[in-house]
């Protein structure tokens, strides 16, 4: 079983590095910066807008105070609904049962990870094999 706490916080600590030492970039450039696929990155958004670390202006992620609450935070609480429900859940079940596109469940993943609500099995993060469940 894979530590997602440990692998959400490890990425979320990367993105954090990157933006610090080069300040704002676009999602491609934070793809291309980190070698992160996308679920990786969307984790660690998340991860870092519950520690109120990471902001979007015009496309663009930049460190400051989140304003990303009241989607990625909405979305979590989503999630959490859906976990508590039908208990262990895939990605693509995940955002279909939530109604939410894959990379938002992804953010509100790494919300909820920050916070300690959820567990996982991650088989393969690029492939979106994962399984979560409220811990």
């Amino acid at each position: 079983m894979s530590d997602i706490v440990s692998l959400f916080g490890g990425h979320a600590g990367t993105v954090w590095q990157i933006l610090r030492e080069h300040g704002p970039l676009t999602e491609f450039e934070l793809l291309s910066s980190t070698n992160f696929s996308e679920p990786q990155l969307y984790t660690a958004i998340g991860w870092l807008a519950r520690e109120d670390k990471i902001r979007k202006e015009n496309n663009t992620f930049l460190l400051g105070k989140t304003n990303l609450v009241s989607h990625i935070g909405k979305d979590a609480g989503k999630i959490w609904r859906t976990l508590e429900i039908w208990g262990e859940v895939d990605v693509q079940s995940l955002a279909r049962l939530s109604r939410i596109v894959e990379q938002d469940v992804f953010s509100a993943v790494g919300w909820l990870a920050r916070e300690g609500k959820v567990d996982g099995l991650v088989r393969n993060i690029d492939e979106k094999k994962i399984l979560f469940w409220l811990k």
